[in-house]
């Protein structure tokens, strides 16, 4: 679909609008990924009542499921019930599962979004959770939303401020405007604070972004955060549709479309050496749990330190932290958490990680998050240097491959043996 993107001035007003509940008949039309306002991500156990954001970035997830258009946030269950809901989740546990608030569909900060936002996490910190909460904005913080994240007294919360360096408005309208930048700022220097703050440098997208001048903008802007994660971007037909329709040329082409981010290995490199190259003393990770986590001062809730060429940027006293943390659950606990959540897998220890066969991602990650250690499926598989991204600008190890066929066959061994 060509569309002009909507003016920032104008999708801010729409973003104040207070919020209504979606009719019914809207609800029953949506994808089921978008009407499930509980659900399992890597980075947490996500709630996602709200659906609908004006800031009109180019490459949104949103274009995945048919959902772009809506600019206006709208509930699609009161947030009282979704809060409930996700407490009484079979992969929630007290204390250990990181919470994620409004990172799927909106922006927790616009101004609309943002008492829903508070009440959530008001209604969460009264029930004495000291879970990690994680809030992914590029909008507005205030001095005054500082003091209200700072009234909490349970819970441990990140700010997660999305800031990509990219300057062409056709991909981010907000990019013109200093909001990102200011909230970043306004928060990381807040005197004393309990709340975390992460510049989280997304998306690096070959051409749009990877100029040097560029990644040392967005660098110099991490001067005031606990710690800076980089990640590439979702390269899809969807989105790709709707790039190409602004002029804008593809960073990939539509054979490299993949169910994981393009990071290709030369743009990590180049990440790595612009950071080194900075000065800065903010510390750099590869992955969002990694950054988080060490902002608390936590080992990896990921359990990362199983794919440890992953954590050579990582300070070293994190590093040891992880190392620390990091032990293979036993089968008796594989066990007992398969039966909390009614899972059905095979498994078998490697280095660093469990194999599974047949679980999804939703499945694994409450797996994932309880045990601090890495969950894999033979049949989403990751290669070494390369976790959790594409195959764009990446090519598999041959030894690898060989491994990873090899499990494959042992775990599907065990399951017929355990059918007969």
């Amino acid at each position: 679909m060509t569309r002009t993107p909507v003016a920032l001035d104008t999708a801010i007003s729409r973003g104040t609008r207070a919020l209504r509940m979606m009719p019914a008949e809207q609800i029953a039309r949506l994808d089921p990924y978008m009407a499930q306002f509980i659900g399992y991500r890597k980075s947490g156990l996500s709630m996602n009542n709200i659906i609908g954001c004006p800031l009109d970035c180019a490459y949104c997830v949103r274009h995945f499921w048919g959902n772009f258009e809506q600019k206006i946030p709208q509930l699609i269950e009161t947030t009282a019930n979704a809060v409930q809901a996700l407490v009484d989740h079979p992969g929630f546990a007290p204390h250990v599962t990181p919470i994620q608030l409004y990172n799927k569909a909106t922006d927790p900060f616009l101004p609309a979004v943002k008492p829903e936002l508070f009440a959530a996490l008001h209604d969460l910190d009264r029930r004495g959770l000291t879970n990690l909460v994680l809030l992914i904005t590029r909008f507005r913080v205030t001095d005054a939303d500082m003091a209200e994240l700072e009234s909490l007294t349970h819970l441990r919360v990140t700010l997660l401020f999305t800031y990509s360096g990219i300057e062409d408005t056709r991909i981010e309208p907000i990019a013109k405007s200093s909001i990102t930048l200011t909230s970043l700022q306004t928060a990381g220097r807040t005197p004393g604070r309990r709340t975390k703050v992460i510049l989280y440098w997304r998306p690096i997208v070959p051409g749009w972004n990877d100029h040097p001048d560029t990644m040392n903008r967005v660098l110099d802007a991490g001067r005031d955060a606990d710690g800076i994660v980089f990640t590439g971007y979702y390269h899809k037909p969807e989105n790709a549709e709707f790039i190409t329709s602004l002029g804008i040329p593809l960073p990939y082409g539509l054979d490299d479309v993949a169910r994981r981010k393009a990071m290709p290995a030369e743009i990590d490199e180049k990440v790595v050496a612009a950071w080194k190259k900075s000065g800065i003393s903010t510390p750099l990770y590869r992955k969002t749990s990694c950054g988080v986590a060490a902002a608390h001062g936590v080992a990896d809730y990921n359990g990362h330190w199983g794919v440890n060429d992953l954590c050579d940027i990582c300070p070293l006293a994190q590093q040891t932290l992880c190392r620390d943390a990091h032990r293979a659950p036993t089968t008796s606990e594989l066990d007992a958490i398969f039966d909390t959540l009614g899972y059905s897998s095979p498994v078998a220890f490697d280095d660093g990680h469990v194999w599974t066969r047949g679980l999804s991602e939703q499945q694994r990650y409450p797996i994932q998050h309880q045990t601090g250690y890495q969950i894999w499926d033979t049949t989403l598989p990751h290669f070494h240097g390369n976790h959790g991204r594409s195959l764009v600008g990446f090519t598999p190890d041959e030894a690898d491959q060989h491994h990873i066929a090899e499990v494959r066959r042992d775990l599907e061994h065990q399951t017929r043996f355990d059918d007969e």
